[in-house]
Order: C-alpha cells, then sequence, then structure tokens
C-alpha cells in the first residue's frame, strides 16, 4: 500500500518546481544540453511532436482560447495560429515572461494572467479551453473539481483540447536516454517518478529538487472517467510519446 501523499504540500512544491525551472523548460521539447539523446531518438521524437501538431490543427481552435497551464508559450503560439484571442493562465510569473517574449508581436490578442487556477475566477465564458501538460499534475483528490472549473468556464457548445505525456512503458524507444525501471518507479533525466502514488521528484540545473504531482492515464480509462463526469471528449494517443483529447459537455 503507497503511503499517504500530502498533495497541497505536494503542489506547493510544484509550483515552485516549475519556477525554478523555467528557464531550461524548453530544453526538454526541443531536445537541447541533457534531452537531447541523439539523433536516431530526437528524429522519433519529433514525429512524435508532429503527430499532435497535427491533432491540435485538426481540432482548430477558434474564437474566443483560455489556456491553462501556459507555460513557456510553444503551446500559446500553436493556439495563436487559428484562435481570435488567448488568455494565457499561469502561476508563474517566470513561465509567463518568457511566453510574453515569445508572443511579442503575434496578430492574435494574448492577455496574460499570473493566477492559480484553482483559485482564479473564470471572467467569462471561452469557447475553447486548452491545456497541454498540465492533466498529469492535477492530484486525484481535485480532479472532479479541475474539470468543474472547466465546466464554469467553457461557453455553450464550447470545446476542450488537452495534451499530456503517455504512461512509460519499458519497451519505448530510448536510444541511449537515462530511462529505466525501479520497480513501481520509473526514472528520468533528473526525474524519478513513483507511478503507483502518482508523485515524481525532479531536480533542476542548480541541484534543488522538487516534488511534483504525476498522474497518467490510459486513454480509456480517463475518457470513461470524463464520461461519468458529463463530457463527451474522445481520448487518443500518438503511437507512444502522447495522450490527446478533444470535445465538449455531453448535451
Amino acid at each position: 500500500m503507497p503511503a499517504p501523499v500530502d498533495w497541497d504540500a505536494v503542489q506547493a512544491e510544484q509550483v515552485e518546481y516549475y519556477r525554478a525551472r523555467a528557464p531550461e523548460y524548453d530544453e526538454s521539447w526541443t531536445r537541447r544540453g541533457d534531452y537531447d539523446f541523439g539523433s536516431a531518438f530526437n528524429e522519433l521524437w519529433f514525429a512524435e511532436v508532429g503527430r499532435i501538431d497535427a491533432a491540435l490543427e485538426d481540432f482548430g481552435p477558434i474564437g474566443r482560447v483560455l489556456e491553462l497551464a501556459a507555460g513557456t508559450g510553444m503551446w500559446t503560439e500553436r493556439l495563436g495560429r487559428s484562435a481570435a484571442s488567448i488568455t494565457a493562465l499561469d502561476v508563474s510569473p517566470e513561465m509567463l515572461a518568457i511566453n510574453r517574449r515569445r508572443l511579442t508581436g503575434s496578430t492574435v490578442p494574448v492577455r496574460h494572467v499570473e493566477a492559480d487556477l484553482f483559485g482564479w475566477t473564470p471572467d467569462g465564458r471561452y469557447d475553447v479551453i486548452s491545456f497541454a501538460f498540465w492533466l498529469t499534475h492535477v492530484p486525484p483528490p481535485r480532479f472532479e473539481e479541475f474539470w468543474s472549473f472547466v465546466t464554469s468556464a467553457l461557453a455553450p457548445q464550447g470545446r476542450v483540447f488537452f495534451a499530456d505525456s503517455a504512461i512509460p512503458r519499458a519497451e519505448l524507444p530510448v536510444l541511449g536516454r537515462r530511462f529505466g525501471f525501479r520497480g513501481h518507479a520509473v526514472e528520468g533525466v533528473h526525474s524519478l517518478t513513483d507511478l503507483d502514488r502518482g508523485v515524481s521528484v525532479r531536480q533542476v540545473r542548480d541541484g534543488r529538487r522538487f516534488q511534483t504531482v504525476k498522474v497518467y492515464w490510459e486513454p480509456d480509462e480517463l475518457q470513461e472517467r470524463l464520461r461519468s463526469l458529463g463530457w463527451d471528449i474522445e481520448v487518443r494517443a500518438t503511437e507512444w510519446a502522447f495522450v490527446y483529447g478533444h470535445g465538449g459537455r455531453r448535451i
């Protein structure tokens, strides 16, 4: 039986982790520095990135868009290809500073809001709500609360799109990357994630370590859980790296 988790404490450390990691955050996505695992792996990775990009493009985020956990703006840029306006919400001022710089000169109006979404009252209804690599950071006891928040911010007939990490599996391509299993824990680059507890210990460049929430979902399991909460969301997986979902409230 896994030890009980103090989710409030883990969430507080999670905020500090992303504030500390902001300057190096994009390296894992762009495969630079410690996240460059060699050309063979990187080619597979960027093919997966292309698949998740295509999924968002097919979804077509139009109208007034709310982006949760907007981070450094990599997904804000993507949303800006078709959105009429974007509200980019994040609790980390360091992340939002990078996001602002990235979106300088955007032809789409982008409003940046520094706030914890669990304490933020939506200031209107949005046509689209999007969040990338956030759902696995929602503690299990707050899962329903989070989706109630999404409901409160979504316009009638509004749509949701999300993307996140797929469950690590031993058979996934590794090709020299520092990756392995220790019982029910998985070792990544500067991280060790307890899959049973849903808690990851992560290290930033200066050596500090933080706990974060990391609760992975099987696509079918997540789709059924959302259906039980009144959502009609189709959850799919790319070949190995990501899961994503799109849909809206069940009418």
